[in-house]
């Protein structure tokens, strides 16, 4: 079973963003985090900060969630130590197919919160500018393994240590590293993300939209 090794929330810093602000430098909370449907563009953790409220935040991308394993292994590609939050995930998780995870399966995080997997993130001219390396968002991209927004289908505190347990997944090919390749750099994956089985999230719906020409 998996498990949540850090709880991250972030405040407004000056950055080189749409608005010259974000609050995508997180660092975790010392206890138990609250976390609600947000309203349509505020944050679903308690304390955390959205800035840019027309790309992130809302109840579609309530949280964010990123594999230990995966900020590891960017460690070791990048020759420095990657801490928790830096990549600006909520939810810093050990043992967790995050990228592998289903668009629509259901994770219940401690005792009581309920998050669904919605969309994979979008690599922002932000984000390069927290990591301070030249082409980040090409090399980000190109690893496709981006981390997972999730809904808040039943609100619940969140705390380091909790359990991460899937309670269901739909029938479908549709991953989130699957999902966001096929938007990006893959589009033969296209037809996947048609055929799929469930209720694609208004955004990722409308990224599909764009990639596939109207007849």
């Amino acid at each position: 079973m998996g498990h949540i090794e850090s709880v991250n929330v972030g405040v407004s810093k000056p950055y080189a963003a749409k608005t010259g602000r974000s609050g995508i430098d997180k660092h975790g909370a010392a206890g138990p985090v609250r976390v609600e449907v947000p309203g349509p563009a505020g944050p679903g953790l308690a304390g955390d900060t959205i800035v840019d409220v027309r790309g992130h935040g809302g109840p579609d991308q309530a949280v964010y969630a990123f594999a230990r394993e995966e900020l590891d292994g960017w460690a070791a590609r990048l020759g420095r130590p990657i801490r928790a939050g830096l990549f600006g995930e909520n939810l810093t998780t050990v043992g967790v197919a995050v990228d592998d995870a289903l668009i629509g399966e259901v994770w219940e995080v401690g005792e009581e919160l309920l998050l669904q997997v919605t969309l994979p993130r979008t690599p922002c001219v932000t984000f390069a500018d927290q990591m301070r390396r030249p082409g980040w968002i090409t090399e980000f991209t190109a690893h496709a393994r981006v981390g997972a927004y999730l809904r808040v289908l039943r609100p619940g505190p969140v705390r380091a240590g909790d359990p991460v347990t899937v309670r269901d997944r739909p029938d479908s090919p549709l991953t989130v590293s699957l999902a966001f390749r096929a938007v990006t750099l893959e589009p033969e994956l296209l037809p996947v993300l048609l055929a799929a089985p469930v209720e694609l999230p208004a955004k990722l719906a409308a990224r599909l939209a764009r990639r596939v020409p109207t007849t």
